[in-house]
């Protein structure tokens, strides 16, 4: 029989069902594809990079204390060990009673929502799972399309089949909105709480679970009495699937919501010095601006809190220099001498996130530089000491002639004076001498290369400048032993894991050799207690050294003023001015401003902690003795009597100086003429020998210092006869 004569005496009735099965087994076949593609199809849905949530970055002290969170969404991450079990509960009730129970889609809730809706004719209820949400939150959008609602169901099978139920519970938690820029529970805890989520009581974490679906709406700061019921039917739903008793319940229901909205986000003290932390983190360890506030990482940094607030109190409120304009601007670093690390930085007077850090700002230094590229570079070659003489006189070097701000010369000076009195015409005399290309070997190893070749190096005028971070890592070189140290910030980074993926580590390097170190330090601190630094109050150990940059176009005004010294324990630097240049930008007032500022702060951070009266001599190195200072003698007298046996003997008397190093050169005859008789020392009296009866000498007395063999102003003459 072939196949078209079995066809025709087939019974008609297969005929009749032929197309109806071939429908219905499409239609299952369809159905089966569908929920298989349902089932296991989530992978095509669920992003492995969507489940990384972004997170703050914390920027904390070595003690622990979060100084500032830097984000997009504001969000801690926490393990689900550390949210308690009475939080996790309420959430579970409020959005997910049988959230234990399903694997991922609740059909029990969607059948009674169905049908709810159809009574109503209206959607009253949802059915979304706990695990729905966080698909939709994670790897959907917002619309309400079939699709979108199709793949939230592919996703949450697919989570529930790939994760526990904590891990969902984990996810969401950590992902959800709670209003008033907190995602997340322990971000949520913080800002209504000011706790970690780990010390919620059950209302309070009531009070959480209340809050996502309308944050809003719910907010217990701005709407206290809808926040308290919206809570209250969170214990309602908690009781009534039996995690807290009825009676507990009622108890509960009647606490106070118990908020507590902190203040540190609206704080700015900490802001300049997060700021260096945000760039060291860049430059340092390639970590950007925008994945610190993703990526969750703990910044672990030096900053002393209480300094920091303390300084950038003072520059907010200090006394500033006067200026052309108002609101002159100002910079303050403090560097810890021991480690290198920046413990306090301020970039202006009321600096926020988004200003100028005017702590990375390059200006010019003035005479701040000259123990860096003149004097240090000097020390260290052979020819030179701090009782060396330099010329003090008004010189030209071609068309460069500097001059000293008082306009006085005293034609040979000490380098220890001339540093004191911050000398400009000695300074660039001996940069003359000692080379501008050997000083700026100095100056490279210090970590301040310039391209400037010419003697006004050495008086600061520069074409770019220094900022201050640079100044306070060089000056730190003299507070510690001549090495240097590259400023930080960032002792350590941790990542969301904790596990730690970068650590300082501190690098030092050889620049001047310890007995220049020391004798710098001798000098600086002679300079912050006698010499153009003495300006203020701090009444222990400091070093230092004030700098001002005069003005180029406006004659007899300045264009920026500073100060940089160093206690035994701390090195830094204040530098004022404005951010803009030009004729109509000038300061009427000098680095004494910055000098007073930084004996101000200096002496609250001596309240804060004790620091050294003095500067401990490293071992091996020699004292540097202090100047001296020559007298004038205006009053030497001369009387004659008799010593014994007829014999004649004058006598010339004088008041001598307080500093009894002093030496006093006798000389006989006046003017050129005269001839050093002899000296003595620290003593206003001399006895001449046997005169002749018909002599009549005439002396003169000259204070000599021996330190620099340079000789004061000569006395008056003193004629001894009868």
């Amino acid at each position: 029989m072939n196949i078209k004569e079995y066809l025709k005496d087939r019974p008609q009735w297969l005929n009749t069902f032929k197309w109806p099965a071939i429908a219905l087994g499409s239609i299952f076949l369809l159905a089966l594809l569908g929920y298989l593609f349902i089932v296991f199809g989530g992978r095509f849905v669920v992003s492995e990079k969507d489940l990384i949530l972004d997170a703050a970055t914390t920027v904390e002290t070595v003690e622990g204390e979060v100084i500032e969170r830097i984000y997009t969404e504001n969000r801690m991450l926490v393990d689900i060990s550390q949210i308690p079990e009475h939080v996790q509960q309420a959430f579970v009730a409020i959005e997910d009673s049988r959230f234990y129970e399903h694997a991922g889609v609740d059909f029990k809730s969607v059948l009674r929502a169905v049908y709810r809706d159809i009574i109503t004719m209206d959607k009253v209820e949802g059915a979304s799972t706990i695990t729905q949400q966080l698909a939709k939150n994670l790897f959907l959008s917002n619309d309400k399309s079939w699709m979108r609602k199709t793949k939230e169901v592919m996703a949450a099978i697919y989570l529930e089949r790939n994760f526990t139920k904590d891990e969902i519970l984990e996810l969401y938690l950590n992902r959800i909105y709670f209003g008033n820029g907190a995602y997340g529970v322990e971000a949520a805890s913080q800002t209504y709480f000011n706790k970690s989520v780990s010390e919620l009581t059950v209302p309070q974490g009531a009070l959480l679970a209340a809050l996502p679906k309308a944050p809003n709406n719910y907010s217990p700061f701005e709407n206290p009495e809808r926040a308290e019921d919206r809570r209250n039917i969170v214990l309602s739903r908690m009781e009534a699937i039996g995690v807290i008793e009825a009676e507990n319940m009622v108890s509960l229901q009647g606490a106070t919501l118990g908020v507590e909205k902190g203040t540190g986000e609206s704080e700015t003290w900490s802001n300049s010095y997060v700021d260096l932390v945000i760039k060291e983190a860049a430059e340092q360890y390639h970590l950007s601006r925008d994945e610190l506030k993703r990526g969750g990482y703990r910044l672990i940094v030096k900053m002393n809190p209480e300094i920091q607030e303390m300084a950038a109190a003072e520059m907010k409120n200090g006394e500033f220099v006067p200026g052309s304009k108002a609101e002159v601007e100002g910079a303050f670093t403090l560097m810890d001498n021991t480690s290198g690390a920046i413990v306090a930085a301020v970039g202006g007077r009321d600096f926020r996130h988004g200003d100028l850090n005017r702590v990375t700002i390059k200006k010019q230094p003035g005479s701040v530089i000259k123990p860096l590229a003149v004097y240090g570079p000097a020390l260290m070659s052979p020819t030179y000491i701090p009782y060396s003489l330099l010329v003090d006189e008004k010189r030209s070097y071609g068309e460069y002639s500097p001059s000293n701000y008082d306009g006085n010369y005293t034609g040979l000076t000490s380098l220890y004076q001339a540093l004191v009195d911050s000398k400009n015409a000695p300074a660039v005399w001996l940069l003359d001498q000692i080379g501008i290309s050997y000083a700026k070997e100095y100056l490279d190893a210090l970590g301040l290369p310039t391209e400037d070749r010419g003697l006004s190096i050495a008086l600061g005028g520069l074409s770019k400048g220094y900022s201050p971070l640079q100044l306070t890592e060089a000056y730190r070189s003299f507070a510690h032993e001549g090495e240097v140290t590259n400023a930080y910030t960032i002792q350590r980074i941790i990542n969301r894991n904790g596990e730690i993926i970068h650590r300082h580590e501190q690098k030092e390097k050889q620049v001047f050799n310890k007995q220049t170190a020391w004798h710098m330090t001798e000098m600086l601190e002679t300079t912050a207690s006698e010499g153009t630094a003495k300006a203020g109050s701090y009444p222990k150990a400091l070093a230092g050294k004030t700098g001002t940059q005069q003005h180029p176009t406006v004659n007899g005004e300045n264009k920026e003023v500073w100060f940089a010294g160093y206690t035994p324990e701390y090195t830094g630097t204040l530098w004022m001015g404005y951010d803009q240049s030009g004729e109509d930008y000038y300061l009427t007032g000098g680095s004494s401003y910055p000098t007073k500022l930084m004996k101000s702060i200096l002496t609250r951070v001596g309240h804060l902690q004790n620091l050294s009266e003095t500067f401990t001599k490293p071992e091996g190195m020699k004292r540097l003795p202090e100047p001296i200072i020559l007298p004038k003698v205006d009053d030497v007298e001369g009387s004659i009597g008799f010593g014994g046996i007829g014999i004649i003997r004058g006598t010339l008397s004088w008041t001598p100086g307080e500093d009894d190093r002093v030496v006093y050169r006798i000389y006989q005859g006046t003017g050129e003429k005269r001839t050093l008789v002899d000296e003595v020392t620290g003593k206003g009296e001399y006895h001449v020998g046997v005169l002749d009866v018909w002599d009549h000498p005439t002396f003169v007395v000259v204070p000599y210092d021996p330190l620099t063999g340079l000789e004061g102003t000569p006395s008056n003459s003193v004629t001894l006869e009868w």
